[in-house]
């Protein structure tokens, strides 16, 4: 019963059946409640999320299995150091993390949510050491940015010790295999001893008239002695009145159902007592009779053997007319090899049980001499074919387990070669070296490449270069290819909100809430639909439906973050920015708004610290440059800032930022002629930019090239700037003939 309910409690969670699985096993551990099955029921309750309910039955349980499931219910319940204290208790120090590698995974994933970065690391690569495809341990050492290279981490030697640990277990089974066989032939004749005495029984009873339905009756043939004048044989029984003498030759079929009883009954002929000097012949006769026998199967020469066949019948049909005994002899062939008398005692059932056993393995393949021969070569012969099967047998096992053992090589290498492939590239996207992690998801095969993954990941690449069109085509075809798929549509919804297609994004936060309403991506995609229509408080709201949902969720408190600092509610914007923080200590996006708040708050110290950090995260980035050189230039340190904005310059040329910035700093150094430089190239990639022509206006003034000044004004205005600078660049336009010190120095 109880093996019974488990295996239907199993089939249950195999075919996500959550709820039957749990009725099934509360009744399976109501009826066998042995701690093997509590851990069963917890499975059933953390498959039907119910952590609470498993929490419950194993709180106080010691096996390791029990102890991981505990560890499980309290991760999913947030409760963290409980969850540590059953992995790893304190006052155990020795005691090992059960459930091997994906305990250590589970153990560094709640050192990262506690913010303890070096001991989940640390964990991470235990687990990885003890299983080299847990590949989510290997995500997790990239998100945090200390994992090795891919080539080192799923190397040649990994690849090695994988197959050492499969070929480990294949010679385990086969040892297995070959002790089950040793057992299996010893125990082979007392069991066959039990077996033919039945079959023989069920025989006698249905007195079967023909012997080629029971083979095992030819079996039992004893080797007739002939003389030259007559053929007598003469028998021994246990009873003094059964002793009968007759000359016969035997037929192959049994015609007489009488005798066949007397031959059960104990009445038939034991092995014969051969002379020595007739040995030599009967061995010479015996060679001659398997020679035929062979060459007449090999080439069918049965026009041979029916004569013969004809011959014993008519022998027998004349012995059977003039017997006058009721005592059967079985003969091998019917032909006089040799002469003597045979004795049969009472020891005779046990031959004929020996010899039935003998007649079950003709009957499983082995040649069935029809030639009279010695009983002492039967089991030689048996034995030697049955050594040569087994050698075969063992040869062709040989060669399917190194057939086996060569596929699985392959498929190790195989399995390897892609994770190196894939890991490197993810590996590379976390440290933000975008363009050699593009370089590297182009390698995958094409069936690798157009999956959902892969295509977010170049996606997300593509937004960190902010190539916003790129990414925009990568990740639309990765929504088409796995429109299920909701990882990275956070970012593609960003990706949507920078290119301002607004219906766009509207119909990817329809469709993704459609498919997933708790799905914390689909929520932060709304907001951003909301945020490019410059409803900030409609999108803070949803924003903060994504952080309900994930508290773990970096991205949304970032986002939130983003919002409140549009809405100039600075106080609640550093507590998101920290917030997403102590999620995700490398996520450089909340360094950059803590960065932006304190800059707007001019304290420009604490600004050029949260930029510095996020550069040191992404240091490809030529936003951060940018904005890095904007807090050095607040705290005059123009040299740093205009080297800053060199490198964020020459890291994205279509950026058009650090080319306004650069030119301010010239400005402000009285270098006008290197700044109209700077603005010159700065229109050919911005030509509809009200600040630039503002900028250009403001210096045109300084240098006294008055109708330039007030056309660039005027250009400015033309291309309907915000409505904080329109003032400024009106009062600006107004003042171009006054003197510089009546100017103001807003632009």
């Amino acid at each position: 019963m109880e093996t019974l309910m488990v295996d239907r409690v199993h089939s249950s969670l195999r075919l996500f059946m959550h709820r039957n699985a749990v009725f099934l096993c509360e009744r399976l551990c109501a009826q066998f409640p042995s701690e093997t099955n509590v851990q069963l029921l917890a499975t059933c309750y953390l498959h039907n999320n119910q952590p609470y309910a498993a929490y419950h039955i194993l709180k106080g349980k010691k096996l390791p299995e029990s102890r991981y499931l505990f560890a499980m219910s309290c991760f999913r319940m947030n409760l963290l150091h409980e969850a540590e204290d059953t992995l790893c208790p304190v006052n155990e120090p020795n005691i090992e993390v059960p459930n091997g590698a994906t305990g250590h995974y589970l153990l560094g994933i709640i050192y990262r949510c506690t913010g303890r970065m070096s001991a989940a690391a640390e964990q991470f690569t235990q687990a990885l050491t003890l299983d080299p495809l847990l590949w989510a341990a290997y995500e997790e050492l990239c998100i945090l940015g200390v994992a090795e290279d891919a080539d080192e981490c799923f190397s040649e030697a990994t690849a090695l010790r994988l197959q050492q640990e499969h070929t480990s277990t294949s010679a385990l089974e086969k040892s297995n295999f070959a002790n089950e066989n040793r057992i299996l032939t010893s125990s082979l004749p007392s069991s066959l001893g039990d077996i033919i005495p039945k079959q023989m029984k069920q025989l006698h009873a249905n007195n079967t008239a023909e012997v080629p339905s029971y083979p095992h009756v030819r079996a039992t043939a004893l080797h007739v002695q002939n003389s030259t004048t007559s053929n007598v044989a003469q028998f021994d029984t246990p009873s003094p009145t059964a002793t009968q003498t007759s000359s016969i030759v035997p037929p192959p079929l049994f015609r007489n159902a009488h005798a066949y009883q007397n031959t059960i009954s104990g009445d038939a002929p034991a092995k014969p007592k051969a002379n020595g000097s007739n040995q030599p012949l009967r061995r010479k006769y015996l060679d001659q009779a398997r020679l035929k026998k062979v060459s007449g199967r090999l080439f069918n020469q049965s026009s041979d053997s029916m004569p013969r066949r004809s011959a014993r019948l008519s022998r027998d049909m004349t012995i059977n007319s003039n017997s006058n005994s009721n005592i059967s002899q079985f003969g091998g062939n019917g032909t006089d090899h040799s002469s003597g008398k045979l004795r049969v005692n009472s020891s005779t059932p046990s031959k004929l049980c020996s010899t039935a056993v003998r007649s079950v393995q003709v009957m499983k393949g082995k040649p069935r001499a029809t030639e009279n021969f010695d009983e002492d070569n039967v089991p030689a012969t048996s034995s030697s074919a049955s050594t040569t099967e087994g050698r075969f047998f063992e040869q062709d096992k040989a060669e399917r387990i190194m057939s086996q053992d060569s596929k699985v090589a392959i498929g190790i290498r195989e399995l390897l070669g892609l994770l190196r492939t894939l890991g490197e590239g993810f590996r590379l996207s976390c440290l933000f070296k975008c363009q050699e992690a593009l370089e590297v998801f182009r390698k995958l095969p094409e069936s690798q490449f157009n999956t959902g993954w892969v295509l977010c990941q170049v996606g997300k690449a593509y937004f960190e270069l902010v190539d916003y069109l790129e990414a925009d085509h990568y990740f639309e075809l990765a929504h088409l290819l796995s429109p299920c798929t909701l990882d990275g549509m956070d970012i593609y919804s960003t990706v949507l909100y920078h290119l301002n297609a607004e219906m766009r994004l509207s119909y990817l936060a329809q469709e993704l809430i459609s498919i997933d309403r708790l799905s914390p991506q689909a929520w932060c995609a709304v907001g951003n639909c909301f945020a490019l229509r410059k409803d900030h408080e409609t999108a803070l709201k949803n924003f903060q439906r994504a952080v309900q949902l994930d508290s773990r969720f970096a991205y949304a408190h970032t986002l939130c973050g983003h919002e409140y600092s549009a809405l100039e509610d600075y106080e609640n914007s550093l507590k998101f920015y920290r917030c997403a923080l102590q999620v995700d200590e490398r996520h450089y996006n909340a360094w950059y708004g803590l960065g932006v708040v304190y800059l707007r708050q001019e304290k420009f110290e604490f600004a050029e610290h949260h930029f510095r950090r996020a550069f040191q995260i992404n240091p490809r980035s030529s936003v951060l440059m940018c904005y890095l050189g904007m807090a050095l230039h607040s705290l005059k340190r123009n040299e740093e800032a205009l080297e800053m904005l060199e490198k964020a310059i020459a890291t994205d040329k279509k950026n058009p930022l650090p080319k306004y910035q650069k030119a301010l700093i010239l400005s402000g150094l009285q270098k006008y002629a290197e700044a109209l430089e700077e603005l010159e190239r700065l229109k050919e990639i911005a030509p509809h930019e009200s600040s630039m022509y503002a900028l250009m206006g403001k210096i045109y003034k300084q240098l006294n090239i008055l109708d330039k000044a007030v056309f660039c004004f005027g250009i400015a205005l033309d291309l309907k700037p915000p409505a904080a600078d329109l003032a400024i660049i009106k009062s600006a336009m107004e003042k171009v003939h006054l003197p510089d010190e009546l100017m103001d120095d807003d632009l």
